[in-house]
Formats: structure tokens, sequence, C-alpha cells
């Protein structure tokens, strides 16, 4: 076990936007490491190229210098064992609730059978259930992320690439789903590499917690979060331990801005 190679590795990554009048370096010398199964945050000041690193890990951008390695191998165009969430929730307006969530399985190759057994639990542990034949236009902003990240669980990726998929939400709603998304990834501990914005947020799913420098985004600190899982969504922000990485983590954003 201590032989296998992280499920991420990320070494000396510079990124650099180019248009015809301007070069922009976006991130610069970012090295990192996501192990099999560990839930990563990155924070920081707006536009420190946290969606960049994403989108390059995702094979949706290109380095100008640098490696990517996924499961010790180098990344080659968009990998399959990737998943990516977004902020918009991308469900196909005519399909049902429960045909979004099929789709992935549908790829896999699964009966029909199996298929709509398996997204109807997936919608049932999200809080959906009843909702199988409802359209995405039927459904708050809270519900279609719901479908969303069922969606991306029947997917069932290797390594989750989420970019602040729950910040469109208001604050009651997403306090919701993210209770919802952390007691089902402990269930499944698939890797992940999130971004947000929201410190709060960042503490209480993760594992470690990676703060970004203004851009040029680089890795200014690094927090392990050292509070026992399971962790109640909410309820461990009145933890001790909790305030304490609010602060420090907090303290190195702010003197970005």
């Amino acid at each position: 076990m201590g032989n296998e190679a992280p499920k991420l590795t990320i070494n000396n990554l510079k990124i650099r936007y180019i248009t015809k009048e301007h070069s922009t370096l976006a991130i610069d010398n970012i090295s990192l490491t996501v192990q099999d199964g560990e839930f990563v945050s990155i924070v920081g000041p707006s536009g420190c190229g946290k969606s960049t690193l994403l989108k390059a890990v995702s094979g949706l951008l290109k380095a100008e210098s640098g490696e990517i390695l996924l499961d010790g191998r180098d990344v080659q165009g968009v990998p399959d064992s990737v998943g990516f969430v977004f902020q918009n929730d991308a469900l196909l307006p005519w399909k049902t609730v429960v045909d979004n969530v099929r789709l992935p399985l549908e790829v896999k190759g699964l009966n029909i059978k199996e298929q709509t057994a398996q997204a109807v639990s997936l919608l049932d542990s999200v809080g959906l259930k009843n909702f199988e034949q409802y359209y995405p236009q039927q459904l708050s902003g809270g519900m279609r992320k719901r479908v969303a990240l069922a969606r991306s669980f029947a997917y069932d990726p290797d390594l989750y690439l989420m970019d602040e998929p729950f910040g469109p939400l208001d604050a009651q709603t997403r306090v919701k789903i993210g209770s919802a998304f952390l007691k089902m990834w402990e269930k499944v501990g698939k890797s992940v590499l999130f971004v947000t914005h929201d410190i709060e947020e960042a503490i209480v799913l993760s594992d470690r917690v990676i703060v970004m420098s203004k851009r040029p985004g680089r890795i200014k600190a690094e927090f392990t979060i050292d509070i026992e899982r399971p962790r109640p969504y909410y309820d461990a922000r009145f933890d001790a331990r909790f305030k304490e990485l609010q602060k420090e983590i907090w303290d190195q954003i702010a003197t970005e801005e």
C-alpha cells in the first residue's frame, strides 16, 4: 500500500494564458498530491487560478510546463477516470430526473433495470425520493444540484474535480446539500480535489486545505484538518479546533487580497 503512487500528482505546474495582446501567468510552480481516498480543498483570493488548476487536471487546459499524473501516468487528453462537477448543474432539460442520473450508468453498459434501480437509490440518498419523473425545470436550484450530485456518484470516477459546486445556492440549501454530499462521499471514499471560496465548507469537508496566493497562483500554505470523521456538516463548525483552523486559514488569505 505504501508503495502505491498517489491518485493525483502535480509537479511544478505552470500555466499561462496568451492572447494577441497579453500574456498572463495564471499559476506558477504548483506541486501537490492527492492520495487515494483523500479529500483536498483549494481556497484563495479570486483570480488566483483555482479553477485553472482543475481544468488542467481534467485535461481541458494545456500547461506551459510541469506534469500532471493520475495513478503515476501522464494525463493525456480528458481522462475517463476523472469526474468534473461545475457550478452549473448541467442537467439535460428534456430528460427526467431519473434519466439524467441514469446517463453514466447507460454509458457503462448496465441493463435498463439495473440503471433505473441504481438511479432511484442514488436519488433517494440525496433526498429526492418520488421526484424521479420530474423534469429539471420543475425543480428548485437546490433540488437540481442534488440531481447533479446523484449523477456524479452514478458516474463513480476515481477522482472528483469539483469547482464551487454549491456556490450558487443560498446558505440554508448549501448546508443541506453539503451534508448530503458529505454523507455520500464518506460511504464511497473517492479522491476529491475541491475548489471553494468558503473556508468553513473547505474545513468541514476536507482532509487537507491548500491556500493559494494571488495571481500568479502559488501554494502559500497547507493545513491538515485534524477533526475526527465522520463529521456533522453544520455542527462541526462549533468545534474549538474548527474555529482555530478557520482563523489560521483566513489569516493566510486575508494578506493576499
